[in-house]
């Protein structure tokens, strides 16, 4: 089911996954330079709801119009606030997430939006080559249950880069930003799909 959302930001859209007997809501974005037909956000739409979690795939203003580029931060955020009163239409606790910037939206409205958790996909810490252009304070001020799920070889910030803090962190082996992982690799891609899933399944589990 496709619902169409109004927001201060432009016309948003939900992809809704339910599940038969939901307990919990997960609503998550896409990054900045793709949309919800990302591999790791596709995964989670088909297993969760096997799991009592329907799954919202939001699709921010700026990709619903075609626009190629994403707006600044302060633009991803309104996105965000005008879709949750959709989100939180069915009286059920929402978990906030989305992959890479839309991690960081999820992140930064967290409190301000009362998300039950946050589900972070390769939240990029910094940008390639960057280390010193650190966005932790955004992870660590969630203020929420936080979840990170993060590829080995992710250059916005491997799992060993990520500061101490109040979060679990699962590592994804060899994948990269896109949770790809290389053909020579241990891991294979269907198998780097089921760390990600299995890992959120029992995360989502553990709230309660």
């Amino acid at each position: 089911m496709i619902e169409i959302v109004e927001t201060d930001a432009g016309t948003a859209r939900i992809t809704w996954h339910r599940a038969k007997n939901a307990r919990l809501v997960l609503a998550l974005s896409h990054g900045a330079g793709g949309g919800i037909e990302a591999r790791d956000l596709q995964a989670l739409a088909r297993v969760l709801p096997g799991h009592g979690v329907t799954v919202a795939l939001v699709e921010q203003p700026w990709r619903v119009a075609g626009r190629k580029v994403a707006p600044a931060p302060k633009t991803l955020d309104a996105g965000w606030r005008g879709v949750r009163p959709a989100l939180s239409g069915m009286a059920l606790p929402v978990i906030s997430g989305g992959r890479s910037a839309g991690a960081r939206v999820a992140c930064r409205t967290a409190a301000e939006l009362g998300a039950h958790a946050v589900l972070a996909l390769s939240f990029p810490l910094h940008p390639p080559g960057r280390p010193e252009k650190s966005r932790a304070e955004e992870l660590l001020g969630a203020g929420v249950p936080t979840l990170v799920v993060q590829g080995g070889n992710d250059p916005f910030g491997k799992p060993e880069e990520f500061p101490e803090g109040d979060y679990e962190l699962i590592e994804v082996p060899y994948g990269d930003h896109g949770f790809a992982v290389p053909k020579r690799a241990e891991t294979t891609q269907e198998r780097a799909l089921e760390i990600i899933t299995e890992g959120v399944v029992q995360w989502v589990a553990s709230l309660g």
